[in-house]
């Protein structure tokens, strides 16, 4: 694992945030990207400067994402693996049915899913390249099942059409680039999670839980061991796969 350099978008986010101090802690070097670099020196302050190098990307952006990788190869001479984590929205997410607009519907189609497409193309084109590659794309619980709409009823939430969308879409093209790469020596898999602890009311968390087979909410670091499996050689005949972590929420 000390040998492995991850390329991980979205790393200032929560998920991001504590996969990235989960693989430094535990050897990796990681190029750490995100449109918000800022707030990635504060979450790093402890580990050393040789184990990591903050890059901006906009996974919107080709000429963005491939600056992105080229910072990491010089840095590092290799990137053997990237995650993929970058969760974009747009000002109005989270509106309900009724009330959704094309506009944001398509900028939200557009950044999460089509910048989830552009960023495979661009890192898998350079795992090509170099001979071998690991690419994990995050999608969700709301990707392989209906959401539980009860759940909702009594708070301000929602779950939005267009997350079921782009996070049933990114299972696909999970499975579509795992067999277009079929040769490549790449691997292409997908890790789902149940919800995420984020502050939400306790009406929605006691719901919820009553969904799920103990826990409930999971915690951004319930989900660090499967990224550790699927990154390690003990997954190498993985490929092309959605992994559910959600304490038997969709059961």
């Amino acid at each position: 694992m000390k040998n492995k350099v991850v390329l991980l978008t979205g790393s200032s986010g929560r998920i991001g945030s504590a996969i990235a101090r989960h693989l430094l802690k535990n050897g990796f070097k990681v190029v750490l990207a995100d449109v918000k670099i800022d707030l990635l020196d504060s979450l790093l302050e402890e580990f050393h400067s040789d184990s990591y190098i903050n890059t901006y990307c906009d996974i919107t952006n080709i000429d963005s994402i491939d600056s992105c990788i080229q910072i990491g190869k010089e840095k590092f001479k290799k990137i053997d693996c990237a995650i993929h984590c970058a969760y974009p929205r747009s000002d109005n997410w989270g509106r309900n049915f009724e009330n959704l607009s094309y506009e944001d519907l398509s900028t939200d189609l557009s950044a999460h899913l089509g910048g989830s497409i552009i960023f495979s193309q661009r890192i898998l084109s350079f795992f090509r390249d170099q001979g071998y590659g690991n690419l994990i794309h995050f999608s969700s619980i709301m990707g392989v099942a209906t959401p539980k709409f009860e759940n909702y009823v009594g708070t301000e939430m929602t779950s939005p059409i267009e997350y079921t969308a782009i996070k049933s879409a990114v299972i696909s093209i999970t499975k579509y680039l795992a067999k277009y790469f079929k040769g490549n020596n790449i691997r292409v898999n997908c890790i789902s999670p149940g919800g995420i602890l984020d502050n939400q009311p306790t009406l929605f968390l006691e719901k919820y839980k009553d969904c799920c087979n103990d826990k409930g909410m999971l915690d951004a670091e319930d989900i660090l061991g499967t990224v550790t499996f699927l990154l390690g050689d003990e997954s190498k005949y993985i490929n092309g796969q959605n992994l559910i972590v959600d304490d038997g929420w969709i059961l």
